[in-house]
């Protein structure tokens, strides 16, 4: 058989994984649509109508998100009904097979567009915040922790053998969740990550996405001195002294945002963390964007990360985005970033209890 297209060759891959990736597995539209409509309502006549023969629809790209993710593992058809196991528990093979299949069908998507010749706002619009449609580099930045801590961890020594490079970087957690995901979504653009110390003249030019705070990002602590925000950070000097996120009102008088700690049997425990988000325009090259995702903690760093990557909140966080800040070349968010057992849960920036401040303020 001849595929005619770019079209018929998307339509074709997406009806082959579900006839051909397990052949050992029966797998209906019907099922298909019903794991899909766990995230967003699917029907059989959507998914007929993508995998047309003839005159195939091209999906958007949060639903060739959902063929990744259900195909990246076959524990998705382990029971039925079929499901597609949330991304957050995915093993790290099956996140790796994610990210490759989704980026192989947004490529294919991709290539309908080139082929039509236009891209729309509800194309902009399904692809999400981390979307760039200027298809230029984009460079994210990490910190490099300190020497006294990478000391104490024996992969991040570059004279053993099993030395890792990314044992080396602050933020981890984060920049793994954030690196495969803007590389999904721009598969035409260089997507790079950077130690901040590292960074080449040419980098600082790329659109900038910045992990992490003035403690040990550099790029952040240069950034935040050069955009004009009424917000500060204040370094954590010492673990007794947790710092926090300083705002100035239009009076002059200041307030301060402080992460929640707990002591439990001995220990410091983080309830809650402050997490900063900015949007503006890059200043080294003002045809570019720079964003900071940024907590007092690694805990609120991750947290805004996910803001805009987790699938369950992600579309709404983004819109209220567009709602609160229509037209804006620069705007800013500090949120709270609940923390429970140690792990990060999604702030809904929809809520306002989890919105500590917003820049510029509403008139």
């Amino acid at each position: 058989m001849v595929v005619a297209d770019d079209s018929h060759l998307l339509a074709h891959r997406l009806r082959a994984l579900r006839e051909e990736q397990w052949p050992d597995v029966t797998i209906t539209q019907s099922d298909l649509a019903q794991a899909f409509s766990a995230e967003k309502p699917a029907s059989v006549p959507l998914l007929s109508s993508w995998e047309s023969r003839s005159k195939p629809k091209t999906p958007p790209l949060h639903r060739l998100a959902s063929y990744a993710t259900f195909f990246a593992t076959k524990r998705s058809v382990a029971t039925r009904p079929y499901r597609m196991i949330p991304v957050e528990e995915l093993t790290p093979d099956e996140l790796r097979n994610r990210e490759e299949l989704l980026r192989e069908l947004a490529d294919l998507r991709a290539a309908v567009e080139r082929e039509d010749g236009t891209t729309t706002a509800q194309d902009r619009a399904d692809r999400g915040f981390w979307y760039f449609d200027d298809r230029h580099d984009i460079t994210i930045v990490v910190a490099q922790l300190p020497a006294d801590m990478r000391a104490k961890m024996p992969y991040s020594d570059p004279t053993q053998p099993d030395y890792v490079e990314l044992y080396t970087c602050a933020d981890l957690d984060a920049l793994i969740e954030l690196h495969g995901h803007i590389r999904a979504l721009n598969p035409r653009s260089q997507v790079n990550f950077r130690i901040a110390s590292d960074l080449a003249p040419d980098d600082y030019t790329t659109h900038l996405v910045l992990l992490g705070g003035v403690d040990w990002n550099l790029v952040t602590r240069e950034l935040l001195d050069r955009v004009d925000l009424p917000i500060t950070q204040v370094a954590r000097h010492d673990e007794a002294e947790a710092g926090g996120f300083v705002v100035r009102d239009r009076d002059g008088g200041e307030r301060l945002f402080a992460p929640k700690l707990a002591n439990h049997r001995g220990h410091e425990v983080l309830l809650e963390d402050v997490g900063h988000f900015y949007r503006g325009t890059n200043p080294f090259n003002h045809k570019r964007t720079v964003t900071i995702c940024n907590g007092q903690y690694g805990r609120g760093t991750l947290g805004v990360v996910r803001a805009l990557t987790d699938s369950r909140f992600r579309d709404r966080n983004g819109a209220y985005l567009e709602q609160r800040f229509p037209g804006s070349a620069s705007y800013s968010v500090l949120a709270r970033v609940q923390v429970v057992n140690g792990q990060v849960v999604t702030p809904d920036w929809n809520l306002f209890e989890s919105r500590l401040h917003e820049w510029p303020v509403e008139p």
